[in-house]
């Protein structure tokens, strides 16, 4: 019986193990910053994004007069 061979189009180890692999190393194009800044400034964004949110919320009552809506 002949064994098979394992084409690119079939998932391959070598396939796209290789290139995925060079998004982690020190020579790969970008800026270099770890995982944990990018948890922080994500954590920031949501958090300015919701105080926006609140506070547009507040003005918004205090423009409109009461009952008016």
């Amino acid at each position: 019986m002949r064994q098979r061979r394992l084409g690119a189009s079939e998932g391959g180890v070598g396939s796209s193990g290789g290139n995925m692999l060079r998004f982690y190393t020190d020579d790969a194009p970008g800026i270099k910053i770890s995982p944990t800044v990018v948890l922080v400034l994500s954590l920031c964004f949501i958090g300015f994004v919701t105080a926006l949110h609140v506070f547009g919320k507040l003005y918004r009552s205090k423009l409109v007069p009461p009952g008016a809506q």
